[in-house]
């Protein structure tokens, strides 16, 4: 392609350069001719009025002398009366030549042996017509005539020069993009979805950069969803699993028994396992669309009711508020079940039984907190926790839970926080905001802000007691 557009270019402008070089050419050169015969002009016109006056021979040939070169100029006087014919300087033009001029009495140029002669009729005192003959040798028509064609013969070879370089250079700046963007497609068809290309080039292939990287992007980000997908469903295995595992402690001693234990424990290694090779990218959340979200209450009773009968069963005590009345928020029913059921069985998991625990709903004007507190031994390392809530995992845990907590908040523009419970276990708050956008940071409505959320902090930093 870059050689061809070069071969274009080169062949456009040779044409025009031949196009205009050739009749400029000629111009040229009738310039030259056009200056040759003018100059011959004033040297016969500067004789004129010496044979208006006088035909005396001597005179004639000091004003001859005087107007230009004796070997290049003649004068042609007729006989009159008792005067005789004169000729001075040396005749080139034929006779029949010279008697036309003086019949018809205007300027003629007639060709002679070494270039041309300007035959001009003059007006005697005498009624008879006189001609000077000025001579032009071909030296004079074409003198500088050679130098100006080398000029535009240069100019000419270098318009095509500079056609060449700069179509070749644009050549270039076209094909790099595009070699470029099948190159990306290549190697985004071999598997490698980091390739990318430079958004550079022709506005068209610019555009097109712009379309593939962001095809690309979609691509690595539908991949994430499906393995977050994956990952997701896999931890919503633990639920059902942690009942399983209970129920199977409870079955005392003896072979069947322990084979049931067996093969729960087997049962979450595999799930865990499933969980960690599904998460082999950082997944992305998505947030929900306009006019979907869920009753955060209605979620928050219907699974409490199913974690308060293995409750019972383990003698924990269970406190719910800020659900006796509907609180929307900005996020599918589907992805809050599933965040809740990740922190009540990490309860479950991770304190022993007759471990009490509640959660809090409280709706602000901006935002709501959902609060899961315990009362077990609490967490030493709420960062290192988090950590794991960002994909690092460690033994014994695959760090979902808490990731999936996070990308719920986050998905609205809220956030979750790890401390200490007033009931002497761990706290974990989910921020969610109602408007899906960040907290303003500055300004008196950043002010505002903060003074609301400091306020719905303290309010569930308040000692509460359970039933």
């Amino acid at each position: 392609m870059r050689w061809a557009l070069v071969k274009v270019c080169l062949a456009v402008t040779t044409m025009v350069v031949v196009a205009f070089a050739i009749p400029l050419g000629l111009v040229i050169r009738e310039m030259a001719r056009d200056r040759a015969f003018s100059n011959a002009e004033r040297e016969a016109a500067a004789v004129a009025p010496a044979l208006s006056i006088t035909t005396d021979r001597d005179q004639l040939e000091r004003v001859v002398a005087s107007a230009g070169s004796d070997a290049g100029m003649a004068v042609h006087i007729p006989a009159s009366g008792d005067a005789t014919a004169v000729d001075l300087g040396r005749r080139r033009a034929a006779a029949d030549d010279i008697a036309t001029v003086r019949r018809l009495g205007r300027a003629s140029t007639t060709e002679v042996p070494g270039g041309s002669t300007l035959l001009q009729p003059v007006a005697l005192s005498s009624g008879e017509i006189a001609v000077v003959e000025v001579y032009v040798p071909d030296t004079d028509v074409t003198n500088g005539l050679a130098t100006a064609w080398a000029v535009l013969a240069g100019v000419g070879l270098a318009l095509i020069v500079g056609s060449v370089a700069v179509a070749d250079r644009l050549g270039v700046r076209m094909v790099r993009p595009a070699q470029r963007l099948v190159e990306g497609a290549h190697e985004l068809g071999e598997g490698k979805l980091g390739s990318r290309v430079p958004e550079e080039g022709p506005t068209e292939l610019r555009l097109a950069a712009v379309a593939f990287n962001s095809m690309a992007d979609q691509v690595v980000q539908l991949l994430a969803n499906e393995r977050e997908l994956a990952a997701d469903l896999s931890h919503r295995l633990r639920t059902p699993l942690t009942v399983l595992r209970l129920n199977a402690a409870s079955l005392g001693d003896g072979p069947a028994a322990e084979q049931t234990r067996a093969a729960v424990a087997q049962l979450e290694r595999e799930v865990d396992k499933i969980i960690r090779t599904a998460r082999e990218a950082k997944p992305q959340t998505v947030a929900a669309g306009p006019g979907a979200g869920c009753d955060a209450a209605e979620v928050v009773r219907e699974r409490m009711a199913f974690w308060s009968a293995l409750a019972e069963d383990e003698g924990r005590k269970v406190r719910v508020a800020g659900v006796d009345r509907p609180v929307r928020i900005p996020v599918a029913r589907a992805d809050l079940a599933a965040a809740l059921d990740a922190l009540l069985g990490n309860v479950f998991r991770h304190t022993s039984e007759g471990t009490a625990f509640a959660v809090d709903v409280h709706n602000g004007e901006d935002a709501v907190i959902v609060l899961v507190s315990d009362a077990g031994p609490g967490i030493s390392d709420p960062e290192a926790a988090m950590a794991r809530g960002r994909g690092s995992g460690s033994a014994g845990s695959t760090g979902l839970g808490l990731d999936i907590v996070r990308r719920l908040a986050e998905s609205t523009g809220g956030d979750v926080r790890i401390g200490s419970s007033v009931l002497g276990g761990t706290e974990v708050r989910i921020w969610i905001q109602l408007d899906g956008r960040e907290p303003v940071r500055r300004g008196h409505r950043g002010s505002v802000r903060r003074r609301r959320r400091a306020k719905l902090v303290s309010t569930f930093n308040r000692p509460r007691s359970l039933p």
